[in-house]
């Protein structure tokens, strides 16, 4: 079973960035759970998270497979991938942009981390 984290717990994020690319070669299943974890925040900012996959860990398309709305707080959010329906995809990567507003610092800050999981076919409901 595969588990991992696509960016690893408390990375420091202060401008918009790209994960390294994780390899779903692993998997046997193509259904995830990914956990956004926001540890610490300053206040007037925003993340948000697009989830981006490949079929060799290069080419990488314009389009993510999944977004996560923007975030703007400490706290947990799951969110689940099914990649089923997309065999190709071999690779998935992270991209994040931050967003900051209002008086004070234009510093940003958040610390975060994004870990995936697969889910275990006991869990996977058949319909």
């Amino acid at each position: 079973m595969l588990e991992t984290a696509i960016i690893p717990d408390k990375t420091l994020i202060s401008a918009k960035g790209d994960s390294s690319a994780v390899d779903l070669m692993g998997a046997s299943r193509r259904i995830f759970l990914l956990v956004l974890k926001i540890s610490n925040v300053l206040e007037q900012e925003s993340v948000e998270i697009s989830i981006f996959g490949s079929s060799d860990g290069q080419t990488w398309p314009a389009k993510p497979l999944l977004t996560i709305p923007q975030k703007f707080y400490r706290g947990e959010t799951p969110v689940l991938l099914d990649l089923s329906a997309q065999p190709d995809v071999k690779f998935l990567r992270a991209h994040w942009e931050v967003n900051r507003w209002g008086r004070g610092t234009d510093e940003i800050m958040f610390e975060l981390g994004l870990s995936l999981r697969e889910v275990p076919a006991e869990l996977l409901v058949q319909k």
